[in-house]
């Protein structure tokens, strides 16, 4: 096989993509419907599934929240009877969760970002893990954040799961390693799209300062100056997926123009 080919994901690999429906998960489902394999996703929105499904009506979905246990059983049963098995898991979906200092923080708040940001993550995983030995090995691809390296003030709850993230990923890299299953996370950047421009709005409102001069501070703390695209992000999963990653395991990748700090 050449270099060249070796980049490519093998046509067929059957795909779970949670929190697929938009921004960093839909650019990720699409790349690999390119890739000629068959996807599955589940979203908390129908409106989004609805709208992912027009321009791609052979996909799978569900609608869940990654958060409950009983919605993750159920997309399991349909991800089996759709797929037959399981090659690729992105374990994608989370929420940004407050912007405030601690003491200010509701504690269900806190609880509802760790629920879906690091618990939702292993609920997704410890399904996933046998479905991928029994397929002969796999990957699983959690996405953290930068903020799962870089200390992020004002922003707490989230840090604090995604540094839960990569912890997870390493730890189970370990584990399950011997049964051919890889793990690695992406720690994406500041990622053009919908959710930063709200996480910019909150910091600039806690902060009483103007969006536009919050937004270029951001910018600021990235060496390369400028904001990453939900398809960078797709671009490293699918390279880890193709023959070119299968000796990458246990590693936080980033996606960030190099985030200097937070």
């Amino acid at each position: 096989m050449s270099l060249i080919a070796k980049m490519r994901p093998e046509p067929g690999l059957r795909v779970l993509v949670t929190a697929g429906a938009s921004g960093i998960g839909k650019a990720i489902a699409e790349a690999f419907l390119e890739a000629d394999a068959r996807v599955h996703l589940c979203d908390v929105s129908q409106a989004a599934i609805d709208t992912f499904l027009e321009l791609h009506p052979d996909v799978g979905a569900s609608l869940a929240d990654v958060s409950d246990e009983s919605a993750v059983d159920r997309m399991f049963e349909e991800v089996q009877g759709r797929l037959g098995g399981l090659d690729v898991l992105i374990n994608n979906a989370g929420i940004a969760g407050p912007t405030g200092k601690v003491d200010e923080i509701d504690p269900d708040e806190w609880r509802r970002t760790i629920d879906i940001d690091l618990t939702g993550q292993f609920l997704v995983v410890r399904r996933a893990v046998p479905l991928l030995r029994a397929a002969g090995g796999g990957l699983i691809v959690n996405i953290s954040s930068v903020a799962g390296r870089l200390g992020y003030a004002l922003r707490t709850p989230y840090a604090a799961a995604k540094w839960g993230v990569v912890g997870l990923t390493a730890s189970l890299a370990k584990e399950v390693g011997p049964d051919g299953i890889r793990v690695n996370a992406i720690l994406p950047g500041i990622v053009r799209g919908e959710r930063i421009d709200k996480v910019i709005a909150a910091r600039a409102k806690s902060l009483g300062r103007p969006h536009g001069e919050v937004e270029q501070t951001y910018l600021e703390k990235v060496s390369l100056r400028r904001m990453v695209e939900p398809d960078d992000v797709a671009a490293m999963a699918l390279l880890l997926a193709a023959p070119a990653g299968q000796n990458i395991s246990g590693q936080a990748l980033s996606v960030c123009g190099n985030v200097e700090t937070l």
